[in-house]
């Protein structure tokens, strides 16, 4: 222990230990979605380059997949109930009306086999119509996404057995509804997931307010219509009348003034 050799051995660290902590740290969830992403990523390039008859296939089918497994797990859910709602025995005397209201509460409680079966088909009809008109359009729109929900809502509705005794016009019914109600999502995801538009005319003013720390300032040039055109000819007043207090003020004043020497000195002579 004297000769500190013993105490630098219980110190050092193996070259290689730094690497297996690095990998022992890694959050496997992470690696997970990464390599899952890399795998869809890969899928949707494949899928790209086939004709539109084996990407429809392969979407309906994928997605029905989806749905089916969605609807058994809610059917495990909702099996209890169903039993409640099973026919009468005298169910055959029972009014077109009446049978029609039974089916459909059947279609919506039905147990893993029955739910995976109507969730699969709304949604493999869905998907599938939605590849078809993307493929023939060359865009997904508003118009795209309503025509797959009509078509999956008319679909849904005959096969889970809510058309009752007019099959035809509940399933026209049906996806009419279905329509309406997809268009008003579509419209309203777009809304939402679009950034806002930048406005070309205030690049300058913004990155002169970001560089001086006066971000929250933006909104009075805006409010004052003060953009980059305006920008060398900003005096105290105009700031003032933008309801920007003066230290801020004094701030912008002396940014544009030392981009513009020019305008500086005429400041000077006009005093």
């Amino acid at each position: 222990m004297g000769d500190g050799k013993q105490g630098g051995t219980m110190v050092e660290i193996p070259k290689f230990a730094g690497g297996l902590m690095g990998q022992s740290e890694q959050n496997p969830i992470a690696v997970v979605q990464a390599k899952f992403k890399e795998v869809e990523h890969k899928f949707k390039g494949w899928l790209a380059k086939q004709s539109l008859p084996v990407e429809a296939a392969v979407v309906t089918a994928t997605s029905a997949a989806q749905g089916a497994a969605i609807g058994a797990f809610m059917g495990t859910l909702t099996g209890d109930t169903s039993s409640l709602i099973t026919p009468p025995p005298n169910a055959a005397g029972l009014n077109p009306e009446a049978m029609a209201s039974l089916k459909q509460a059947q279609a919506f409680t039905g147990g893993p086999l029955v739910q995976a079966r109507n969730i699969a088909v709304m949604t493999g009809v869905n998907a599938g119509i939605s590849c078809v008109m993307r493929r023939l359009r060359g865009k997904e729109d508003v118009q795209s996404s309503m025509v797959a929900a009509f078509g999956s809502g008319a679909i849904f509705t005959l096969v889970s057995g809510m058309g009752g005794p007019n099959q035809a016009a509940n399933a026209l019914t049906s996806g009419l509804f279905f329509a309406l109600v997809q268009g008003g999502i579509f419209q309203l995801g777009q809304k939402f997931s679009q950034p806002p538009v930048e406005d070309v005319y205030y690049a300058k003013t913004r990155s002169m307010l970001s560089n001086l720390g006066l971000q929250n300032y933006e909104k009075n040039f805006k409010k004052g219509l003060l953009n980059d055109i305006t920008l060398p000819l900003l005096t105290d007043s105009a700031l003032k009348d933008a309801n920007i207090p003066p230290g801020p003020r004094l701030l912008i004043l002396a940014h544009v003034d030392s981009s513009n020497p020019e305008l500086k000195e005429r400041r000077r002579g006009s005093r």
